[in-house]
């Protein structure tokens, strides 16, 4: 056995810290976490000082024993786990677990997986910190005491399994705001203005009016006085300036650029970036300093001299702005600044590019510009049209890398610069046309997972170890959708002025369109509504920043943890009894109107099982009609005609083969129901206007479907039949699936073989297995006991 037993988190870091050490160190992995807060009940005992109850995780049970075998047998144990909070108490609760002696138990951090990183850790080994676990044990606590007293108020309040949690609700609140912000906003019509003049070298000037016209009779009216002007350059202004590169990337701006650039999720990219990390490729990922080391900013100056030459070289060392950026000590960047590329999958070969670039860029020198600004005077009016250029003198860092921006398409549409044609104060200048635009105003452009990080980060909201966990939990558990939506079809007016005439027409766009945005759903606003008037201190975005710095604060061992959660429980727990108590139950319900033929109230409401309509009282003597909203409807926005409709459902919507088609909602969604046979409507497909031939369609898709599973039919038994699954061939009997055993050959097999399975996995208790798909009807989905047994007696 080895002397020295390394414990890592994971696999991947464990294999390539291993290349770096000699024969005399084992390196293992401990999958993460070994253990938590016990799962059944608090797990935290709030009369002894909060102290919480932790159990070793199921599936790592076989783990830690094998970890406690390797630590017997070893004469150092090193802790060689992240050097984040988390990292630290990981180490924690390994040594705690294993129950290390203190004496040969070493714990040793590092940023980077290189072989001198290391071999320096192994040389200046530290004890476990505990105010560092600490802050991890209070962050832990406080959040399972928030989640354990709220989410029950919301299951009795609001719906059964909710859940609510410090962080998780504040960002859902960010997007519930935001949502409510572009549902209150009026777009409003402007014309842009674009005039098109000839210089007297005869080259070509764009500039457009600096001021906005709001009606198109103003539009004619400036026309008017146009036809009659003359145009003269009436300002010039040329101004030299820079452009300076952005800082080396945090874990915030690594997941908004990923976004923007590569079209990551926060998610996503943190997965890619701990690969590249765990495989040595780059330093640690979760971290908000944008510090480099002198290693790092010696091995850029090399590489741009040597790729670019000495002139693109400006040596810069960022600081950090947030005074409680603790997670590491450097910022994400490549640990070989020589390699440009790396291997891997793409995905990971775009994000270490992404960190190369930006990473080199910090070091480049800046670009260098020069602005130039025409005015265009008009004899017939006070109107002034501008023409922005912008030269690019010396290139710099915009040689290599450029940082996108959170702009939405449109926003920026009257931006943008170009090389202008050379002129002088005074110089005439001859109009060819002026070309006036219809435009809209845009509401408050919607989070994306990106942007919503940035807001969070701004507002001092979690840490870099937080942001994407919590933005997984609030679409997880369906507060937040993540979707595209189609833009609406608008008609636009654009007026033209050339040679003295005035011409209008109309065009049409496609207006407001967004792409991976998110949204709030029903339960998110109604759960956020209720927080918001029944838990204030928990949805107020600086009691969340607060409590953020005493994390801090805890870790540098300037506060005590238990303190610092007895301050925040004890009145939150009465607060949350008061509202059991007292709060009235919340549906978000809206009252749309009245229906026309029962004359009985239509309300809009949170269910059992989600939004619904409802028609009539529960007190009527006849029971309320209901009805599920659609997935693309809102309780805010359904109108009363909308939830009618909904219960137009079932409808006949024609024959085939001399059978009904029968179109439906389900639990599942809509389908279309042609004798036995269900077939599930596709997304682009509405029950309210299918038509026949569409349902015919999507009937005969499922028939065809059916045809290809079935590999086998038994004149005995027409009841039995061998389908092709996503895991091979299996016997369906009725409502039952069973697996043909391993070693067994279908295609040999006889009637009775095949009989003799069914009878003998009904009388084991009749369980199911899973099949090539998902169901794709509302029948398959509604299967739910099998009746195999009658069938079977039936036969014998």
């Amino acid at each position: 056995m080895s002397k020295n037993l390394v414990i890592v988190e994971s696999p991947a870091k464990a294999k390539t810290i291993e290349g770096f050490l000699g024969k005399d160190f084992l390196v293992k992995s401990s999958f993460g976490h070994v253990r938590d807060l016990v799962k059944k009940g608090l797990g935290i005992s709030t009369e002894k000082n909060y102290l919480p109850d932790y159990e070793v995780s199921e599936d790592k049970k076989k783990v830690v024993d094998e970890l406690k075998k390797l630590c017997k047998a070893a004469e150092v144990v090193w802790l060689a786990t992240d050097e984040d909070r988390e990292g630290e108490a990981i180490s924690w609760h390994l040594a705690e677990t294993l129950k290390l002696d203190p004496a040969v138990t070493k714990r040793i951090v590092f940023h980077e997986i290189t072989k001198d990183a290391i071999q320096r850790a192994i040389k200046n080994p530290r004890t476990i910190d505990i105010n560092l676990v600490n802050a991890q044990q209070a962050r832990r606590i406080l959040d399972r005491l928030v989640g354990f007293e709220l989410s029950p108020v919301l299951w009795r309040k609001v719906k059964p399994s909710l859940s609510a949690g410090r962080v998780q609700s504040v960002a859902v609140r960010l997007i519930v705001e935001r949502e409510r912000e572009v549902q209150e906003f009026k777009s409003q019509a402007y014309f842009r203005l674009i005039a098109v003049f000839t210089t007297p070298s005869g080259e070509i000037l764009r500039a457009e009016l600096s001021s906005r016209l709001n009606e198109a009779e103003k539009v004619v009216q400036l026309f008017d006085r146009m036809k009659r002007s003359d145009f003269r350059v009436g300002d010039l202004l040329v101004s030299p300036g820079k452009k300076s590169p952005a800082p080396p990337f945090t874990t915030s701006t690594l997941q908004q650029e990923a976004a923007r650039k590569l079209g990551f999720s926060v998610s996503q990219t943190m997965l890619v970036a701990q690969r590249l990390y765990e495989s040595g490729k780059i330093t640690y990922m979760r971290t908000d300093s944008v510090n480099l080391s002198d290693f790092a900013i010696d091995a850029a100056k090399n590489v741009i001299t040597e790729e670019f030459g000495s002139q693109y070289h400006q040596k810069r060392q960022f600081k950090t702005k947030n005074k409680s950026a603790q997670e590491a000590h450097e910022a994400i960047r490549p640990t070989y600044l020589e390699k440009p590329k790396t291997d891997g999958d793409a995905q990971e070969q775009k994000l270490y590019e992404l960190i190369w670039k930006r990473t080199l860029a910090s070091q480049m020198a800046d670009a260098k510009l020069e602005k130039t600004t025409i005015t265009v005077n008009h004899s017939g009016g006070d109107e002034r049209f501008t023409a922005t250029g912008e030269v690019i003198r010396f290139d710099g860092f915009l040689r290599l890398y450029l940082e996108s921006t959170d702009d939405e398409p449109g926003q920026n549409d009257d931006a943008g610069s170009s090389i202008l044609p050379a002129v002088k104060l005074n110089d005439s200048l001859k109009l060819n046309e002026c070309k006036a635009t219809e435009k809209f105003t845009y509401h408050p452009a919607r989070y994306t997972e990106a942007s919503l990080v940035k807001k969070l980060e701004e507002l001092g909201i979690g840490r870099p170890s937080t942001y994407a966990p919590t933005i997984s939990t609030i679409q997880k558990r369906t507060y937040v959708v993540k979707e595209d939506r189609d833009g609406k079809k608008l008609e636009y007016r654009v007026l033209v002025l050339k040679d003295n005439q005035v011409h209008s027409s109309s065009e049409s766009m496609n207006f407001g369109a967004e792409r991976s945005k998110l949204f709030p759903t029903d339960i998110g606003m109604v759960v956020t509504d209720f927080l918001k008037s029944h838990f204030d201190e928990i949805m107020d975005y600086n009691f969340t920043a607060n409590v953020e710095k005493e994390f801090d604060e805890i870790a540098e061992g300037k506060l005590k943890w238990p303190k610092m959660i007895d301050d925040f429980y004890r009145p939150f727990k009465t607060h949350v009894e008061q509202t059991l108590e007292t709060s009235d139950r919340a549906s978000g319900e809206r009252n749309l109107g009245s229906d026309p033929v029962s004359g009985k109230p239509v309300v809009v409401r949170i269910g059992r099982f989600g939004p619904l309509v409802q028609i009539g009282n529960s007190d009527d003597e006849a029971k309320p009609k209901f009805a599920n909203l659609k997935k693309n409807q809102r309780i805010e926005s359904i109108t009363l005609e909308e939830a009618l409709s909904l219960f137009s459902l079932p409808r006949n919507v024609g024959k085939f083969e001399d059978t009904e088609l029968i179109v439906g909602e389900g639990r599942f969604g809509p389908y279309v129901k042609h004798g036995a046979l269900f077939a599930s409507l596709e997304k682009t497909d509405d029950p309210l206007t299918i038509s026949p031939e569409r349902a015919i369609e999507l009937v005969l898709a499922r028939r065809k479907r059916d045809q290809e599973r079935l590999l086998k039919t038994f004149p005995e038994d027409d009841n039995l039949k061998i389908l092709k699954g996503r895991w091979g061939p299996f016997i369906a009997y009725g409502k039952l699936n069973i697996k043909i055993p391993k070693g067994m050959d279908w295609e040999k097999m006889k009637f009775e073989d095949f009989n003799a399975l069914v009878q003998s996995q009904d009388a084991s208790g009749s369980k199911k297995i899973k099949t090539s798909a998902k169901p794709s009807s509302e029948k398959d989905k509604a299967k739910k006991k099998p009746v195999v047994k009658k069938a079977v007696k039936a036969k014998k």
